[in-house]
């Protein structure tokens, strides 16, 4: 049960900068009274603002401020639940939201968003929808049970019964039933990229050892006749280099000195201008008997001599020269002979290069055809490792095809879970339980206000009533005071029903001017007895504008306005 201490606010709406605290568990009754404006509604404010961050009233959280001093607002408040001490600070200018826990301050949430929520869950147990029905009625902004949604209807009986637990399980599994069929879908896309990765594997094994050895065999075949080429470019290059060795023999017998001809040329030339002069020496002597430079007569016997001797001398170099000219004719033809023989040993040395850089080419080919064969042996060798990367493709396609049947049983239990978790499900059930108790106890305090109807609620909130003077009625078929007693019967059942839980039970309960509004003399007089004979354990606090009502409480606080700031007299 969650014991309200005392709250207490300053520059809370019409409130100045001096606290305003109120006891909230000293008396079983108080009436709180004021005149319109003096603030004697603030403490509901008060209360929804420390505990859920927002008024009771429609109030913009900006005018919650006081407007004349415009700062630190600030609202504390201070309950026991289960031995332990709780406070709650809240405040604008500066934003302070704060929990303290036996005196001690805890951490702060990264959000005030994620404070709020855990404080709800964890310490209150009720969210504001379930604290207005169970704790506030107020005639404002109130809205009853019964003009709530059915949903909203749903959520303040799920609070009360503690079954609230539920539609938590139920959106955590929901996400969890998101979560894994996220990661199927990751999984198949896995098991397809797997199924692929196994074919293309067992084709390329089945296609390394049978491309391999077509291709070793075709490489071999190769390098056959390129040796075999390369054998005949040898046996060239060795005839070619015996015709050169015969050629250099031949060469040998034809070389000589390489300056005779040469020399031979240049004593022709002398014996040609010897000849020449002889010639002409023959030539003058036989045309001249006198000397035409010096006009002398040249003796017979002289010139008789001269020509004998010039034609003796011709005959001779004449003989000579024929000589010569055979010896010329000789040393030219042994040139033309050597000169044949190099250029066919030129053309036989050329012929042994060509076949070389053929034969060096032949060997690259087959070291590069041999390097093939040796690339593709070694891969045939290694095939052992490609069936254990098959092999590893196999063993994780299993594991993920476990994985995928994991997940789809995961699925199904999730997907029992949900079933049972939804509106229709467990909760359902749970309701169905309780609801004879609650609309037991809604007419047993309608009949203690004196109205005499058979109200009950179904499983879907739904009302039906009878009565004796009409079969079928409905909620809004009553008059605003006949609504009045069902609000506050299905205040007082909630409430009876929170106590029996222990879960959202509280001793407090406050009705802002219930008395002043659609309850008639009649009505507040049995009201007033329920809540002082049959209400158990409450500390109850009535807002009203009729002072009358003093001698009927325990307790009276006041409220009134004095210089445009809200104070209380107690």
């Amino acid at each position: 049960m969650i014991l309200f201490e005392k709250i207490r606010w300053k520059n809370f709406l019409s409130t100045g900068n001096q606290f305003t605290e109120v006891s909230l568990c000293d008396n079983s009754t108080s009436l709180i009274i004021g005149t319109n404006g003096a603030g004697k509604s603030t403490i509901l404010d008060a209360l929804c603002f420390s505990l859920f961050g927002k008024p009771f009233r429609k109030i913009n959280k900006p005018q919650l401020i006081n407007s004349t001093n415009e700062k630190d607002c600030r609202v504390e408040i201070e309950f026991t639940l289960s031995g332990i001490q709780w406070k709650v600070v809240r405040g604008i200018k500066p934003g302070i939201f704060e929990i303290w826990k036996n005196g001690s301050l805890m951490d702060q949430a990264s959000s005030v968003v994620d404070q709020q929520k855990w404080f709800e869950q964890n310490v209150l147990k009720m969210n504001f929808k379930s604290f207005t029905q169970i704790v506030i009625l107020g005639s404002s902004t109130f809205v009853p049970f019964m003009q709530l949604t059915s949903s909203n209807r749903r959520e303040v009986i799920e609070d009360l019964l503690d079954i609230r637990i539920f539609s938590n399980m139920n959106m955590v599994i929901k996400e969890k039933i998101r979560e894994i069929k996220e990661n199927i879908k990751v999984l198949e896309l896995k098991k397809d990229s797997l199924n692929d990765k196994v074919s293309m594997q067992k084709e390329f094994i089945q296609k390394v050892e049978r491309d391999s050895e077509f291709m070793i065999g075709a490489k071999q075949n190769r390098i056959s006749s390129l040796e075999s080429e390369m054998a005949d470019h040898l046996q060239k290059i060795e005839r070619y280099n015996d015709e050169i060795a015969e050629k250099q023999l031949e060469f040998d017998d034809w070389s000589g000195d390489k300056n005779k001809l040469k020399k031979l040329n240049q004593l022709r030339g002398k014996i040609s201008h010897r000849i020449d002069s002889v010639v002409k020496e023959h030539k003058f002597f036989t045309g001249n008997k006198v000397c035409p430079t010096c006009t002398q007569s040249i003796e017979e016997d002289f010139r008789i001599n001269k020509i004998t001797d010039a034609q003796n001398k011709s005959k001779e170099l004449q003989s000579g020269f024929l000589e010569l000219e055979e010896a010329i004719k000789e040393e030219e033809e042994r040139e033309r002979q050597l000169n044949s023989i190099t250029r066919e040993i030129t053309n036989l040395t050329h012929g042994i290069s060509t076949n070389n850089v053929t034969v060096s080419e032949i060997r690259k080919q087959i070291k590069c055809l041999e390097s093939e064969i040796q690339k593709l042996a070694s891969q045939l060798a290694n095939k052992n490792s490609e069936h254990e990367k098959l092999d590893s493709f196999k063993k994780k396609l299993k594991e993920t095809l476990n994985e995928l049947s994991e997940s789809r049983e995961k699925i199904n239990y999730y997907d029992f879970s949900y079933s049972l978790l939804k509106d229709g499900g467990v909760k359902t059930k749970i309701i169905k339980k309780y609801l004879p108790l609650i609309n037991n106890q809604a007419n047993r305090y309608l009949q203690m206000m004196d109205f005499y109807i058979n109200f009950t609620l179904d499983e879907e909130f739904n009302e039906t009533i009878r009565s004796p003077i009409h079969e079928d009625f409905s909620y809004s078929s009553f008059s605003e005071g006949e609504k009045m007693r069902i609000d506050l019967a299905l205040l007082f059942t909630w409430r009876e029903v929170a106590r029996m839980k222990n879960s959202v039970n509280t001793n407090l309960l406050i009705m802002d001017e219930v008395f002043d509004s659609s309850l008639d003399g009649f009505g507040t007089e049995e009201f007033l007895k329920i809540i002082r004979y049959v209400i158990k354990d409450a500390n109850v606090f009535i807002i009203s504008h009729k002072e009358s009502l003093h001698d009927k409480f325990e307790n009276v606080i006041k409220f009134e306005k004095v210089k445009g700031f809200s104070r209380m007299l107690s």
